[in-house]
């Protein structure tokens, strides 16, 4: 029976063998900050961002180990910057015409 609930995870093991956990690390960290950067993030002074982001490859260590399991967790964080994008964009644009029109709806 396959435990696995990844689809990226079979992709990778099958493609780059002994590559899995610098793939999954760099991956997680780098769609973890985009989720971040677009959904939770406030203006910071320089060096509380640099803490923000030092925590966070930390915690990029963590769930490395849930996605080499066979987790769907760079899957969820993929699909959370892509829902976190498009809200962004729809957002960028709602306030684009709010200030186009002067009318609000």
């Amino acid at each position: 029976m396959n435990t696995n609930f990844s689809p990226l995870f079979d992709f990778v093991v099958e493609h780059f063998h002994g590559h899995e956990l610098a793939i999954f690390y760099f991956s997680n960290l780098i769609f973890a900050a985009i989720a971040y950067k677009l959904g939770f993030a406030r203006q910071l002074p320089l060096l509380k961002s640099v803490l923000v982001y030092i925590l966070l490859a930390f915690g990029s260590i963590i769930i490395t180990f849930f996605s080499v399991v066979g987790y769907p967790i760079t899957e969820s964080l993929i699909i959370m910057s892509l829902i976190l994008g498009i809200y962004r964009f729809r957002l960028y644009k709602e306030r684009k015409r709010k200030a186009e029109t002067g009318k609000e709806f």
